[in-house]
């Protein structure tokens, strides 16, 4: 006898699959953000640092 596949399963199976296949982007966004805010952060140029250290406090990030 075969199981029966209910709405209530497909759906979370496709629920399951769809959040498996947007966690990358997410995440690859996610780092991609870190890297530009933090490593402008660092950069010895002035306008880049400003504009991070302006931004870390903005977001309320205790930088100093």
């Amino acid at each position: 006898m075969r199981p029966v596949m209910t709405d209530l399963t497909r759906s979370s199976t496709r629920a399951g699959a769809l959040s498996a296949a947007r966690a990358l982007p997410i995440v690859c966004a996610f780092l991609l953000g870190v890297i530009v805010v933090g490593g402008t952060g660092f950069a010895q140029m002035a306008a880049a640092h400003n504009a991070a250290h302006d931004h870390r406090h903005s977001i309320g990030f205790p930088c100093h």
